[in-house]
């Protein structure tokens, strides 16, 4: 047996759905196609599928075993293009995972140019404001925003991203507009938790030298970036939200910027992908492809000390 062909006609039987579909598909006799299958379970001493005479379906095993073999599948496809002329026009599916706020903004928008010249990806993009463990949930690569944890992942630094206090025009008529970050201890704030750890995050300011960091008492706290954004506009208090996310909220009056003489951290943000995929040609596109993006937004763009800083390490 041919255990890579078995671990593909297995994979294209519970992608089909079924033997018969999976046969047409792969261009093989049924015979064929369920005696490899037949096969595999018969070396790994476990049983796949549930077959009856009109379903089949996956047991735990096989949906567990289904994810390897797509991992071992692509791993063997990605080290086949990087020897070939397929690395110049790259191929197959890749799994990537970015914050919700970025991809909306930033990253959904501009996917046009991306397929232009990569049409023969199909890209499958998660988007959330919790991260994503990349070797146990099968993510090719992540654009993450932070300081990065140690880890075994290789990691470019491709943008910044900047922070504005704002609120609703309501909000503001109702409880004033503060002028100093002290006057926050004294408004109604929306805070921001992480997802990972629960922590709420702190609220920073810097100007000519002074820096204030303190933790204020929200009156409600999110973990998303899309409902923190909805609780801005709805007039729940003040936030502290990215420049970008901000975009027409700010043009049309929806939101209105203040203490706008403070400055607050930036937050890096990076491409992230686990070493042994560094030679795949989907994962080298679609990082350069996201830095050249960030290189070329007004609002991204590293600073000069930053962008001399090494461009790729392992974090």
């Amino acid at each position: 047996m041919n255990k890579l062909q078995a671990m593909e006609v297995f994979v294209q039987v519970v992608d089909a759905g079924g033997f018969t579909r999976a046969s047409e598909t792969l261009q093989l006799p049924k015979a064929t196609v369920s005696t490899l299958v037949a096969s595999l379970e018969s070396a790994l001493s476990v049983k796949l599928l549930h077959r009856t005479t009109r379903h089949v379906s996956v047991t735990a095993d096989g949906a567990a075993y289904y994810e390897r073999c797509l991992r071992i599948l692509a791993d063997v496809k990605d080290a086949e293009e990087s020897l070939s002329r397929t690395r110049l026009s790259p191929s197959g599916r890749l799994r990537v995972d970015a914050p919700t706020g970025l991809a909306n903004e930033i990253l959904v928008p501009s996917l046009p140019s991306f397929f232009e010249q990569y049409p023969d990806i199909q890209l499958e993009l998660g988007c959330s404001d919790r991260p994503v463990d990349l070797i146990e949930e099968g993510v090719d690569c992540a654009v993450r925003g932070g300081q990065l944890a140690d880890s075994t992942l290789i990691a470019r630094r491709v943008g910044l991203l900047n922070f504005v206090t704002c609120a609703a025009p309501s909000y503001l008529e109702r409880f004033g507009t503060p002028t100093h970050p002290r006057d926050l201890e004294r408004h109604r704030c929306v805070n921001y938790f992480s997802s990972k750890t629960g922590k709420i995050y702190n609220w920073d300011y810097t100007r000519d030298g002074e820096r204030i960091e303190m933790m204020l008492p929200g009156v409600v706290a999110l973990n998303d970036s899309n409902a923190y954004l909805q609780a801005g506009l709805a007039g729940l208090g003040i936030i502290m939200m990215t420049d970008v996310q901000l975009g027409s909220h700010g043009r049309d009056g929806r939101l209105v910027r203040v203490l706008e003489e403070w400055v607050t951290d930036p937050l890096p943000i990076h491409v992230v992908y686990p070493q042994n995929r560094h030679l795949s040609a989907k994962v080298r596109v679609f990082v350069e492809w996201v830095a050249d993006l960030m290189a070329s937004h007004p609002q991204m763009r590293l600073r000069p000390l930053a962008a001399s800083l090494p461009v790729e390490l392992t974090v």
